[in-house]
């Protein structure tokens, strides 16, 4: 499970009458300590049980155990029956591929940095950090403010190298600044890989879309190659989720149908990445008729 991540969980209560332990522990692929490795417990009573049962307590795997993490999340699948059913879309409109990682920038003149050598650690998606509007991005879409936002989001990295390779140069290390979306149309199909970095530090990245559910269409590592890997896809009965965990050092591949006109938000679900510009955002754009029309903000919406 990655950071804002939820699951739907059949539990199936088939074991003698007693009390058993349930527990949780971090994932992460970053040193112990720099993150709450505090493993959680509950604990599930069977009416009827002994009281003086003691639980035991399950051995859980490490807490960078990358392997198991991958052969959990391999495992999933859609439900894909006739109450349950999978509209994955087979044929894509728009097809995006996008870094996610890290980067360091020169500290700003009168400030302290805490990245190496006094500088500034940062985060981008295609090499733009992101940068926080001071007006909502909703509200400048909908009524037309300029200045706000362009809509030059790059569907390709701008410079290709080895993503996940060992010693990158450092002129790639340096992201621009910027307030950059994307535009589709509305019931546009969209593909968007997430290629994971080696730059300054790999990570694992929990990706999160505002708006939509989306299929998780493939996984792996190393960097993404448009031409063999797609032929890999689950397209019959993919997890359906509106979050992913990137794999350290890897890429994924999502699949949603663009029904939802407004402007929503992409981003790493570590808040500190988040802060650092690991976003973007998609302006999907009104279809045809009420129900596929933005609606407007009711007059007495307080202004952000």
């Amino acid at each position: 499970m990655a950071p804002g991540q939820t699951a739907d969980v059949l539990f199936t209560a088939n074991q003698p009458v007693g009390r058993y332990y349930m527990a949780a522990r971090a994932y992460s692929t970053q040193q112990s300590g720099f993150f709450d490795n505090t493993t959680t417990t509950a604990i599930l009573e069977y009416l009827g049980h002994n009281l003086s049962t003691t639980p035991i307590l399950p051995n859980l795997p490490f807490y960078n155990d990358t392997a198991t993490v991958t052969k959990f999340s391999n495992g999933l699948r859609s439900l894909a029956s006739k109450e349950h059913p999978v509209e994955v879309p087979q044929k894509i409109n728009e097809s995006i591929i996008s870094t996610v990682g890290l980067g360091l920038l020169p500290c700003k003149p009168g400030q302290t940095c805490g990245g190496p050598n006094g500088t500034r650690v940062t985060a981008s998606m295609n090499n733009i950090s992101f940068v926080l509007p001071t007006i909502a991005l909703l509200q400048a879409a909908y009524f037309g403010i300029n200045g706000v936002f362009t809509t030059d989001f790059p569907v390709n990295p701008p410079v290709v190298f080895n993503y996940t390779g060992q010693n990158i140069p450092r002129s790639l290390w340096a992201p621009i600044y910027g307030t950059k979306l994307k535009v589709v149309e509305y019931n546009c199909t969209v593909q968007m890989v997430f290629q994971a970095t080696n730059i300054f530090v790999a990570d694992n990245h929990p990706m999160h879309l505002h708006g939509y559910s989306f299929y998780v269409v493939g996984q792996g590592f190393g960097n993404y190659n448009p031409e063999t890997d797609p032929l890999k896809f689950n397209l019959v009965d993919p997890p359906k989720r509106n979050t992913v965990g990137v794999p350290v050092n890897g890429w994924t591949a999502i699949r949603f149908k663009a029904d939802n006109p407004g402007v929503w938000f992409v981003h790493c679900h570590l808040d500190d990445h988040l802060s650092w510009g690991l976003n973007m955002a998609f302006l999907v754009k009104n279809g045809p008729g009420y129900l596929a029309t933005l609606e407007p903000p009711p007059p007495d919406l307080p202004w952000c």
